[in-house]
Protein backbone atom coordinates (compact mmCIF):
# COMPACT_ATOMS: atom_id res chain seq x y z
CA UNK A 1 0.00 0.00 0.00
CA UNK A 2 3.01 2.55 0.53
CA UNK A 3 4.54 1.66 -2.77
CA UNK A 4 1.25 2.48 -4.24
CA UNK A 5 1.00 5.55 -2.76
CA UNK A 6 4.04 6.82 -3.27
CA UNK A 7 3.56 5.61 -7.23
CA UNK A 8 0.31 7.24 -7.06
CA UNK A 9 1.91 11.00 -5.45
CA UNK A 10 4.41 10.32 -8.10
CA UNK A 11 2.74 9.97 -11.24
CA UNK A 12 -1.07 11.28 -10.70
CA UNK A 13 -0.01 15.00 -10.65
CA UNK A 14 2.35 14.59 -13.79
CA UNK A 15 -1.11 13.66 -15.34
CA UNK A 16 -2.94 16.36 -13.97
CA UNK A 17 -0.86 18.74 -15.50
CA UNK A 18 -1.33 17.42 -18.88
CA UNK A 19 -5.43 17.79 -17.82
CA UNK A 20 -4.31 21.16 -16.65
CA UNK A 21 -2.81 22.31 -19.99
CA UNK A 22 -5.87 20.29 -21.98
CA UNK A 23 -8.60 22.58 -20.19
CA UNK A 24 -6.19 25.93 -20.70
CA UNK A 25 -6.74 25.31 -24.61
CA UNK A 26 -10.55 24.36 -24.56
CA UNK A 27 -11.19 27.66 -22.77
CA UNK A 28 -9.02 29.36 -24.78
CA UNK A 29 -5.69 30.22 -22.28
CA UNK A 30 -3.61 28.57 -24.45
CA UNK A 31 -3.70 28.49 -27.70
CA UNK A 32 -2.03 26.14 -30.94
CA UNK A 33 0.70 29.09 -31.32
CA UNK A 34 1.06 29.68 -27.85
CA UNK A 35 1.59 26.25 -27.38
CA UNK A 36 3.94 25.57 -30.09
CA UNK A 37 6.27 28.11 -28.71
CA UNK A 38 5.76 26.58 -25.03
CA UNK A 39 7.31 23.10 -26.52
CA UNK A 40 9.87 24.52 -28.52
CA UNK A 41 11.05 26.84 -25.66
CA UNK A 42 11.35 23.57 -23.27
CA UNK A 43 13.47 22.05 -25.71
CA UNK A 44 15.59 24.29 -26.33
CA UNK A 45 16.10 25.53 -22.76
CA UNK A 46 14.73 23.95 -19.48
CA UNK A 47 15.09 20.41 -20.33
CA UNK A 48 18.62 21.10 -21.50
CA UNK A 49 19.68 22.69 -18.39
CA UNK A 50 17.69 19.91 -16.60
CA UNK A 51 20.15 17.07 -17.81
CA UNK A 52 22.87 19.26 -17.39
CA UNK A 53 22.21 19.57 -13.56
CA UNK A 54 21.19 15.66 -12.96
CA UNK A 55 24.87 15.04 -14.36
CA UNK A 56 26.94 17.83 -13.86
CA UNK A 57 25.93 16.83 -9.42
CA UNK A 58 27.03 13.19 -10.01
CA UNK A 59 30.54 12.49 -8.87
CA UNK A 60 31.93 9.84 -11.39
CA UNK A 61 34.62 8.64 -10.22
CA UNK A 62 33.51 7.91 -6.53
CA UNK A 63 30.22 6.13 -7.79
CA UNK A 64 31.47 4.60 -11.22
CA UNK A 65 30.81 1.03 -11.77
CA UNK A 66 31.38 -0.03 -15.34
CA UNK A 67 29.77 -3.58 -16.02
CA UNK A 68 26.42 -1.92 -14.83
CA UNK A 69 26.75 1.23 -16.93
CA UNK A 70 27.19 -1.32 -19.84
CA UNK A 71 24.24 -3.52 -18.74
CA UNK A 72 22.15 -0.47 -18.75
CA UNK A 73 23.50 0.73 -21.77
CA UNK A 74 22.98 -2.45 -23.69
CA UNK A 75 19.81 -3.44 -22.25
CA UNK A 76 18.65 0.23 -23.56
CA UNK A 77 20.09 -0.58 -27.39
CA UNK A 78 18.64 -3.95 -27.20
CA UNK A 79 15.11 -2.62 -26.42
CA UNK A 80 15.64 -0.36 -29.46
CA UNK A 81 16.39 -2.59 -31.70
CA UNK A 82 13.25 -4.78 -30.44
CA UNK A 83 11.14 -1.82 -30.41
CA UNK A 84 12.34 -0.94 -34.44
CA UNK A 85 11.63 -4.54 -35.29
CA UNK A 86 7.71 -3.77 -34.00
CA UNK A 87 7.30 -0.63 -35.42
CA UNK A 88 7.44 -2.08 -38.98
CA UNK A 89 3.84 -3.43 -38.38
CA UNK A 90 2.69 -0.12 -38.77
CA UNK A 91 3.96 1.39 -42.95
CA UNK A 92 3.89 4.95 -41.91
CA UNK A 93 7.04 6.50 -40.75
CA UNK A 94 5.97 8.78 -38.72
CA UNK A 95 4.29 6.42 -36.52
CA UNK A 96 6.97 4.36 -36.80
CA UNK A 97 9.42 6.99 -35.14
CA UNK A 98 7.27 7.64 -32.38
CA UNK A 99 6.54 4.45 -31.56
CA UNK A 100 10.10 3.46 -31.38
CA UNK A 101 10.87 6.87 -28.95
CA UNK A 102 8.18 6.22 -27.09
CA UNK A 103 8.51 2.16 -26.74
CA UNK A 104 11.98 2.59 -24.68
CA UNK A 105 12.35 5.61 -23.45
CA UNK A 106 11.87 5.96 -19.73
CA UNK A 107 11.31 9.08 -17.12
CA UNK A 108 14.67 7.35 -15.66
CA UNK A 109 16.19 10.86 -14.87
CA UNK A 110 12.83 12.22 -13.16
CA UNK A 111 11.69 9.44 -11.31
CA UNK A 112 14.67 7.15 -11.09
CA UNK A 113 16.33 8.60 -8.05
CA UNK A 114 12.93 10.10 -6.34
CA UNK A 115 11.80 6.32 -6.75
CA UNK A 116 14.99 4.86 -5.41
CA UNK A 117 15.75 7.20 -2.33
CA UNK A 118 11.61 6.55 -1.31
CA UNK A 119 12.63 2.64 -0.79
CA UNK A 120 16.43 2.73 0.07
CA UNK A 121 16.71 6.25 1.50
CA UNK A 122 19.64 7.33 -0.68
CA UNK A 123 19.71 6.33 -4.50
CA UNK A 124 23.68 6.09 -5.43
CA UNK A 125 23.00 3.80 -7.75
CA UNK A 126 20.78 5.61 -9.84
CA UNK A 127 22.89 8.09 -11.63
CA UNK A 128 24.91 5.07 -12.72
CA UNK A 129 21.81 3.77 -14.69
CA UNK A 130 20.98 7.42 -15.40
CA UNK A 131 24.47 7.33 -17.61
CA UNK A 132 23.85 4.44 -18.96
CA UNK A 133 20.75 5.06 -20.16
CA UNK A 134 19.63 8.47 -21.41
CA UNK A 135 22.66 9.79 -22.96
CA UNK A 136 21.84 6.86 -25.20
CA UNK A 137 17.99 7.82 -24.85
CA UNK A 138 18.48 11.32 -26.39
CA UNK A 139 20.86 9.65 -29.05
CA UNK A 140 19.26 7.31 -30.50
CA UNK A 141 16.00 9.56 -30.42
CA UNK A 142 17.23 11.88 -32.67
CA UNK A 143 18.67 9.62 -35.20
CA UNK A 144 15.40 7.53 -34.93
CA UNK A 145 13.27 10.51 -35.25
CA UNK A 146 14.95 11.97 -37.88
CA UNK A 147 15.37 8.84 -40.36
CA UNK A 148 11.62 8.19 -39.47
CA UNK A 149 10.24 11.50 -40.11
CA UNK A 150 7.43 11.48 -42.71
CA UNK A 151 8.71 12.00 -46.19
CA UNK A 152 12.43 10.75 -45.00
CA UNK A 153 14.38 9.18 -48.19
CA UNK A 154 15.96 6.38 -46.13
CA UNK A 155 19.45 6.18 -45.35
CA UNK A 156 21.01 8.78 -48.02
CA UNK A 157 23.97 10.60 -47.65
CA UNK A 158 21.77 14.13 -46.98
CA UNK A 159 20.46 12.40 -44.57
CA UNK A 160 22.72 11.16 -42.62
CA UNK A 161 24.32 14.08 -42.40
CA UNK A 162 21.16 16.28 -41.62
CA UNK A 163 20.85 13.37 -38.77
CA UNK A 164 24.45 13.72 -37.54
CA UNK A 165 23.86 17.64 -37.79
CA UNK A 166 20.98 17.16 -36.32
CA UNK A 167 22.42 15.41 -33.41
CA UNK A 168 25.36 17.12 -33.01
CA UNK A 169 23.05 20.60 -32.38
CA UNK A 170 20.53 18.72 -29.67
CA UNK A 171 20.74 21.48 -26.94
CA UNK A 172 19.37 18.08 -24.83
CA UNK A 173 22.74 16.17 -26.08
CA UNK A 174 24.42 19.79 -25.60
CA UNK A 175 23.39 19.62 -22.02
CA UNK A 176 24.47 15.92 -21.35
CA UNK A 177 28.03 16.24 -22.67
CA UNK A 178 27.80 19.46 -20.99
CA UNK A 179 26.75 18.12 -17.44
CA UNK A 180 29.42 14.91 -17.71
CA UNK A 181 32.11 17.73 -18.26
CA UNK A 182 31.58 19.25 -15.68
CA UNK A 183 31.52 16.91 -13.43
CA UNK A 184 34.94 15.07 -14.72
CA UNK A 185 36.37 18.73 -13.83
CA UNK A 186 34.86 19.11 -10.71
CA UNK A 187 33.48 22.51 -11.33
CA UNK A 188 31.60 23.36 -8.02
CA UNK A 189 28.09 24.08 -8.69
CA UNK A 190 26.55 26.15 -5.84
CA UNK A 191 25.43 29.45 -4.52
CA UNK A 192 23.55 31.53 -7.29
CA UNK A 193 24.67 29.45 -10.31
CA UNK A 194 22.82 26.20 -8.28
CA UNK A 195 19.91 28.90 -7.86
CA UNK A 196 19.76 29.64 -11.25
CA UNK A 197 20.08 26.52 -12.72
CA UNK A 198 17.72 24.95 -10.45
CA UNK A 199 14.80 27.52 -11.20
CA UNK A 200 14.83 27.21 -15.29
CA UNK A 201 15.22 22.92 -15.00
CA UNK A 202 12.30 22.96 -12.84
CA UNK A 203 10.17 24.79 -15.26
CA UNK A 204 10.94 21.70 -17.94
CA UNK A 205 8.42 19.39 -16.42
CA UNK A 206 5.45 21.63 -15.96
CA UNK A 207 5.50 23.43 -18.72
CA UNK A 208 6.15 20.92 -21.23
CA UNK A 209 3.54 19.08 -19.85
CA UNK A 210 0.96 21.69 -20.11
CA UNK A 211 2.23 22.06 -23.56
CA UNK A 212 1.36 18.57 -24.23
CA UNK A 213 -1.59 18.22 -22.96
CA UNK A 214 -3.02 22.05 -24.86
CA UNK A 215 -1.87 20.25 -27.72
CA UNK A 216 -3.54 16.86 -27.11
CA UNK A 217 -6.66 15.81 -29.83
CA UNK A 218 -8.61 13.06 -28.68
CA UNK A 219 -9.70 12.52 -31.62
CA UNK A 220 -6.57 11.82 -33.61
CA UNK A 221 -5.30 9.49 -30.75
CA UNK A 222 -8.22 7.25 -30.65
CA UNK A 223 -7.28 7.01 -34.31
CA UNK A 224 -3.89 5.94 -33.51
CA UNK A 225 -4.78 4.04 -30.51
CA UNK A 226 -3.27 0.79 -31.66
CA UNK A 227 0.50 1.82 -31.90
CA UNK A 228 -0.18 4.07 -28.28
CA UNK A 229 -1.73 0.79 -26.57
CA UNK A 230 1.32 -1.51 -28.23
CA UNK A 231 4.03 0.60 -27.04
CA UNK A 232 2.50 1.43 -23.66
CA UNK A 233 2.41 -2.18 -23.04
CA UNK A 234 6.08 -2.68 -24.13
CA UNK A 235 7.19 0.54 -22.09
CA UNK A 236 5.21 -0.27 -19.04
CA UNK A 237 5.42 -4.88 -19.15
CA UNK A 238 7.41 -5.75 -22.66
CA UNK A 239 11.42 -4.53 -20.96
CA UNK A 240 10.57 -5.60 -18.18
CA UNK A 241 9.74 -9.08 -18.28
CA UNK A 242 12.24 -9.50 -21.07
CA UNK A 243 15.25 -7.86 -19.26
CA UNK A 244 14.64 -8.24 -15.69
CA UNK A 245 15.35 -12.29 -15.22
CA UNK A 246 18.55 -11.16 -17.30
CA UNK A 247 19.30 -8.34 -14.29
CA UNK A 248 18.88 -11.04 -11.63
CA UNK A 249 20.81 -13.97 -13.31
CA UNK A 250 23.56 -11.29 -13.34
CA UNK A 251 23.57 -11.11 -9.65
CA UNK A 252 21.75 -7.54 -9.38
CA UNK A 253 20.02 -6.77 -6.10
CA UNK A 254 18.39 -4.06 -4.43
CA UNK A 255 19.35 -0.30 -5.86
CA UNK A 256 20.77 -1.69 -9.12
CA UNK A 257 17.59 -4.01 -9.53
CA UNK A 258 14.89 -1.11 -9.00
CA UNK A 259 16.70 1.19 -10.59
CA UNK A 260 16.92 -1.08 -13.82
CA UNK A 261 12.94 -1.55 -13.14
CA UNK A 262 12.69 2.33 -13.37
CA UNK A 263 14.84 2.13 -16.60
CA UNK A 264 13.03 -0.48 -18.32
CA UNK A 265 9.26 -0.08 -16.79
CA UNK A 266 8.36 3.38 -15.77
CA UNK A 267 6.13 5.97 -17.87
CA UNK A 268 7.30 7.45 -21.27
CA UNK A 269 9.04 10.43 -20.76
CA UNK A 270 7.76 14.20 -21.25
CA UNK A 271 10.15 14.94 -23.99
CA UNK A 272 9.24 12.26 -26.14
CA UNK A 273 6.70 14.84 -27.25
CA UNK A 274 8.50 17.81 -27.02
CA UNK A 275 11.45 16.33 -29.47
CA UNK A 276 8.78 14.68 -31.84
CA UNK A 277 6.89 18.05 -32.33
CA UNK A 278 10.26 20.26 -33.16
CA UNK A 279 11.16 17.47 -35.19
CA UNK A 280 8.85 17.38 -37.70
CA UNK A 281 6.33 14.60 -36.73
CA UNK A 282 2.91 15.02 -35.32
CA UNK A 283 3.22 13.91 -31.83
CA UNK A 284 0.29 12.30 -31.34
CA UNK A 285 1.47 8.47 -31.00
CA UNK A 286 3.87 10.25 -28.49
CA UNK A 287 0.98 12.01 -26.52
CA UNK A 288 -0.81 9.33 -26.68
CA UNK A 289 1.73 6.96 -25.01
CA UNK A 290 3.20 9.36 -22.40
CA UNK A 291 -0.48 10.24 -20.82
CA UNK A 292 -1.17 6.17 -20.96
CA UNK A 293 1.95 5.22 -19.62
CA UNK A 294 1.73 8.28 -17.11
CA UNK A 295 -1.54 7.17 -15.54
CA UNK A 296 -0.75 3.54 -15.65
CA UNK A 297 2.84 3.39 -14.33
CA UNK A 298 1.85 3.40 -11.01
CA UNK A 299 -0.17 0.18 -10.48
CA UNK A 300 2.43 -1.68 -13.36
CA UNK A 301 5.70 -0.05 -11.16
CA UNK A 302 3.93 -1.35 -7.97
CA UNK A 303 3.16 -4.69 -9.12
CA UNK A 304 6.60 -5.54 -10.32
CA UNK A 305 8.00 -4.17 -6.86
CA UNK A 306 5.60 -6.49 -4.97
CA UNK A 307 6.58 -9.10 -7.45
CA UNK A 308 10.39 -8.60 -6.89
CA UNK A 309 10.08 -8.15 -3.15
CA UNK A 310 7.99 -11.50 -3.23
CA UNK A 311 11.34 -13.28 -4.55
CA UNK A 312 13.24 -11.31 -2.13
CA UNK A 313 15.22 -9.81 -4.65
CA UNK A 314 14.75 -6.16 -3.09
Amino acid sequence: MENLVFSLNATVPIFLLMVLGFLFHKIGWIDDVFASKMNKFVFTVPLPVLVFEDLAEVDFRQAWDGKYVLFCFLVTIASILIATGISFIWRKKGIQGEFIQSSYRSSAALLGIAFIQNIYGSSHLAPLMIIGSVPLYNIMAVTVLELFKPGSKGLSKKTILKTLKGIATNPILIGIVTGIIWSLLRIPLGGILQKAVTSVGNIATPLGLMAMGATFDFKKAFGKLGPALAAAFMKLFGFAAIFLPLAVKMGYRDEQLVATLVMLGSATTVSCFVMAKNMGHEGVVSSSVIMLTTLLSAFSLTFWLWLLRSLGLI
